[in-house]
């Protein structure tokens, strides 16, 4: 379970690079701490399946594109 984490982490990452979204900004508009954002990012925690739709949605993506 905890690589589904990384690669969650990864995928989130990349897609917030992407479009070119700090990591504070992203965490502000989906209204987390920063320091939790590290912490998906970097596959240290498993998130709720609201907090991955929250994310999908300030990322402006469908959630198929930041699961593993």
């Amino acid at each position: 379970m905890k690589d589904l984490a990384v690669q969650f982490g990864c995928k989130l990452r990349a897609k917030r690079k992407d479009l070119g979204i700090s990591q504070d900004k992203m965490a502000l508009l989906a209204e987390i701490d920063r320091s939790y954002a590290g912490r998906i990012e970097r596959g240290e925690v498993n998130i709720t399946l609201e907090k991955v739709y929250q994310l999908a949605e300030v990322l402006g993506c469908d959630v198929k594109e930041l699961l593993p």
